[in-house]
C-alpha cells in the first residue's frame, strides 16, 4: 500500500489550499484569541486574585477593541478563502504520513531483525493519551490553554520518558534465593561531565552500563543518530544486595544541589510558557529534572547545570536511597497476588515505548509541533487524520478526528474511517477509527510478522450511550474488514503471521457508572480483553480513573509528574482529583458525588488486545500496565500504556 506523504495528490491543489489557508487563518486565529481572552482558567483566576495589579485584565481591555476591528476587516477575505477551501477538501487524503528515516540500531530496519519468530518472545510497548490540544478557546473550556506551547512540551515529555535506557533491577534477599522479575522502571545513567558513566557505590554493582547522553535525549539525536537507550539491547542491570547488614547497606546522600536549572527537552523556557511547563523539585516529567522518578528502587538525581544560558553543562549526579524506601517502592511496583503481570502508577512514559495513540490532536499548527518533536524517538508518524467539510461524513466537519499514531516498527497498510452518527458539537469534528498495520520483524523463512492496531475517539456526550454503542459496532466491523483487505495470507500459504491486536483510545465512558451500563456491556469486551476490568461493571482494584478533575490540574499537590504519581497512590488523592461519575439527582455535585462512591474515578482511556485471531502457535499475555503522571499539568487525561509480550504456545512468557 502507498501511504500518502501529501495531503493533496498534487502539487498544484497543495497551492490552491495554501492560498486558501492564507486567506482564512487571520479570521480564524483573531477570534480564537478573542474567545479566549474571556475565558480564563483556574490558574490566571488564582493570579488575578493575588496580584491586583494582574496585567492580564488590561491586556484584555486594550486588545479586544483591536482584535474586533481585524476581525472584521478580515471577514471578506475569509469568505473568499472558504469558497476555495469548501470544495478542496473533496480532493483531500485523509492524513499525512510521515517519516524520519533512522539507519542506526534504533531505526525501523534493525528492529525488524531482533526477532525472528523464535526463542522466548518479544514484548511490545503501547500507550494511548488524550492530549486536548484543541484550538485555545476550546481548549480553555477544559481548563487548559497556550496550546501551541503545551504540543511542543508534551513531544518533549513523551520523548524523554521512552527513550530513556532500559534498566531491570533484580533484588537479593536472603530469605528468598530466586530473582525478582525485572523491573520496567528505567533510570539515568549517573555520570560526569565527560559522559564517562560512574561507579555506583555502595552495594548496588553495575553489570552492563548505558550511557545517557542528556542533550541528545533532550533534543533529539543529530545527524539521525538514535537516541541512546532506545535499542533494546541497551539495558543496564542493577542488583540491589539485602540481609539488613550494615555493611551492605548503601550510605545516604543529600539531595541534589538546587543551584543548577533543570533542563525540561529544550534549554531555556519559551516566551508565553504556560505556569504547567515550568520545571520544579520534584518534577519528572523530563529526564533533565532535578528528581528522577519514585517509580525506581534505586533513586537518581541528576541536574544539569545550565549556567543561565540554557546550553547543558556538568551533570552532578548522587544517588539517595534508603533500604526501606527501596522496598516500598517494589511494594507498589509488584503485582497483586492474583495478578499475572504487574501494574503501577508511574510518573514516565515506559522506556522503549513502541507504539504511540493520541486523540484530540486537533490544531494543525500544534499537530506539526507535536510531530517534530516525536520525530526524535519514532521514526514513522501519521497525523492531521480525519476528513474536513462536507465529504466523507454527514455533517459538515471543522475540525479533524484529533488522532495521531507513532510508531518504532514499519506501517504497512492504514485506513481511516469517519463515524457517521455524531451530533451537536461532536458533530463538528470528524471522529473515527484510525486502523493500522504494523511489521515487528520476519522468520528466517521470510514469513513477516505483523501486528494490527486500531485508536479511536467515541462520542463524548455523556447522554448518548445509544451512539456509542453504535460506534463499537461499526469499530469491530470496519476493523474485520481492514484485517480481511490487507492480509496476504492463506491457511495454505501463510505469508504473515500475526503477533497482536491491539485496540486503544478514548471511550467516553467507565466501567463503573450506572448511565454506561449499555457500552459496558458491549460485545466489544467478548471479543478484546480489558486488562483493567473484571466484568461489567466491576473494576479490579488496582484500576484507576484516566480522567481528572480540571478545577485542580493547577494545585500544587498535582502540579507535577512526582507529585500527580504520589497523589494517586492514595485513596484520599484520588477522590479529590480524579473526576468521578456525576449524579443525575438535583442538587447533588461533583464533590457530593465523590463522598458517595468507593470507586477509583473515571477509566475512560482504554487499552483492549485480542487473545484469539494471531497466529495459531503464539499467545499475547500483559507484562505490566501502567498509569503515566508525566503529563501533568498539561492535559486533563492520564496516558496509560501497556506492555505485551507475544511468545510461543508451549513456552513461558
Amino acid at each position: 500500500m502507498v501511504l500518502y506523504t501529501a495531503p493533496f495528490p498534487n502539487s498544484c491543489l497543495s497551492a490552491l489550499h495554501a492560498v486558501s489557508w492564507a486567506l482564512l487563518f487571520p479570521c480564524y486565529w483573531l477570534a480564537d484569541r478573542l474567545v479566549a481572552s474571556f475565558i480564563p482558567t483556574t490558574y490566571e483566576k488564582r493570579q488575578r486574585a493575588d496580584d491586583p495589579c494582574y496585567l492580564q485584565l488590561l491586556c484584555t481591555a486594550l486588545f479586544t477593541p483591536v482584535y474586533l476591528a481585524l476581525l472584521v476587516a478580515s471577514l471578506p477575505f475569509a469568505f473568499v478563502g472558504f469558497l476555495l477551501w469548501s470544495p478542496l477538501q473533496s480532493a483531500r487524503r485523509p492524513y499525512i504520513y510521515s517519516r524520519l528515516e533512522d539507519k542506526g540500531p534504533a531505526g525501523g530496519a534493525a528492529l525488524l531483525s531482533e526477532w525472528k519468530g523464535t526463542g522466548p518472545g518479544k514484548s511490545f510497548c503501547f500507550a494511548t493519551a488524550n492530549l486536548c490540544l484543541l484550538p485555545d478557546s476550546l481548549a480553555r473550556l477544559n481548563n487548559v490553554f497556550n496550546t501551541q506551547a503545551r504540543a511542543k512540551e508534551i513531544g518533549q515529555r513523551i520523548r524523554n520518558g521512552a527513550s530513556r535506557p532500559q534498566i531491570k533491577i533484580y533484588i537479593d534477599s536472603p530469605t528468598n534465593t530466586s530473582i525478582s522479575a525485572a523491573s520496567f522502571s528505567s533510570l539515568v545513567s549517573p555520570q560526569g561531565s565527560d559522559g564517562v558513566a560512574r561507579a555506583v557505590p555502595g552495594s548496588i554493582k553495575r553489570t552492563a552500563s548505558v550511557e545517557y547522553k542528556g542533550d541528545e535525549a533532550a533534543n533529539g539525536p543529530a545527524s539521525g543518530e538514535p537516541a541512546e537507550g532506545s535499542n533494546l539491547e541497551d539495558t543496564c542491570i542493577v542488583r540491589i544486595g539485602g540481609g539488613g547488614e550494615e555493611g551492605g547497606r548503601p550510605p545516604e546522600a543529600d539531595d541534589a544541589a538546587t543551584g543548577g536549572q533543570a533542563r525540561n527537552g529544550a534549554g531555556g523556557a519559551p516566551q508565553g510558557q504556560t505556569p504547567n511547563h515550568s520545571q520544579r523539585d520534584g518534577d519528572s516529567g523530563s529526564l533533565g529534572s532535578p528528581s528522577a522518578s519514585r517509580e525506581s528502587l534505586v533513586k537518581v538525581r541528576a541536574v544539569a547545570d545550565s549556567g543561565g544560558s540554557g546550553e547543558p553543562g556538568a551533570t552532578n549526579s548522587k544517588l539517595p536511597y534508603k533500604a526501606s524506601g527501596a522496598k516500598k517502592a517494589a511494594a507498589r511496583k509488584r503485582r497483586h497476588p492474583d495478578e499475572a503481570f504487574d501494574h503501577e502508577v508511574s510518573a514516565f512514559f515506559p522506556a522503549n515505548l513502541d507504539f504511540l495513540c493520541l486523540q484530540e490532536v486537533f490544531d494543525k499548527r500544534a499537530a506539526a509541533k507535536l510531530k517534530d518533536q516525536l520525530h526524535g524517538y519514532f521514526e514513522y508518524i501519521l497525523y492531521d487524520v480525519g476528513v474536513y467539510g462536507c465529504q466523507g461524513c454527514c455533517s459538515f466537519k471543522c475540525l479533524n478526528s484529533g488522532l495521531l499514531f507513532a510508531s518504532r516498527y514499519p506501517i504497512m497498510d492504514v485506513a481511516y474511517h469517519c463515524y457517521p452518527n455524531g451530533r451537536r458539537s461532536d458533530g463538528l469534528a470528524s471522529k473515527g477509527a484510525l486502523f493500522l498495520k504494523v511489521q515487528v520483524g520476519s522468520t528466517p523463512q521470510d514469513q513477516r510478522i505483523v501486528g494490527y492496531i486500531s485508536c479511536t475517539h467515541l462520542h463524548a456526550l455523556p447522554e448518548d450511550s445509544a451512539i456509542r454503542c453504535e460506534q463499537l459496532d461499526l469499530l469491530q466491523d470496519w476493523l474485520a474488514d481492514f484485517r480481511k483487505s490487507t492480509s496476504s495470507s492463506s491457511t495454505a500459504n501463510p505469508e504473515e503471521l500475526v503477533a497482536f491486536d491491539v485496540i486503544c483510545g478514548d471511550f467516553n465512558f467507565d466501567n463503573c457508572s450506572s448511565d454506561d451500563k449499555l457500552e459496558q456491556q458491549h460485545s466489544l469486551f467478548t471479543h478484546y480483553k480489558d486488562p483493567c476490568r473484571l466484568g461489567p461493571g466491576e473494576e479490579k482494584s488496582w484500576a484507576i480513573g484516566t480522567l481528572l478533575d480540571t478545577d485542580n490540574l493547577y494545585d500544587e499537590e498535582v502540579c507535577t509528574p512526582d507529585n500527580l504519581q504520589k497523589v494517586l497512590e492514595s485513596e484520599e488523592g484520588r477522590r479529590e482529583y480524579l473526576a468521578f461519575p456525576t449524579s443525575k439527582s438535583p442538587g447533588v455535585g461533583q464533590k457530593g458525588r465523590k463522598d458517595l462512591l468507593k470507586g477509583n474515578g473515571r477509566r475512560i482511556d482504554y487499552m483492549l488486545y485480542a487473545e484469539e485471531g494471531l497466529c495459531p502457535d503464539w499467545k499475547a499475555e500483559v507484562e505490566e500496565f501502567s498509569f503515566i503522571t508525566q503529563l501533568s499539568g498539561l492535559t486533563d487525561h492520564l496516558p496509560v500504556a501497556m506492555r505485551l509480550m507475544v511468545s510461543a504456545g508451549e513456552e513461558e512468557a
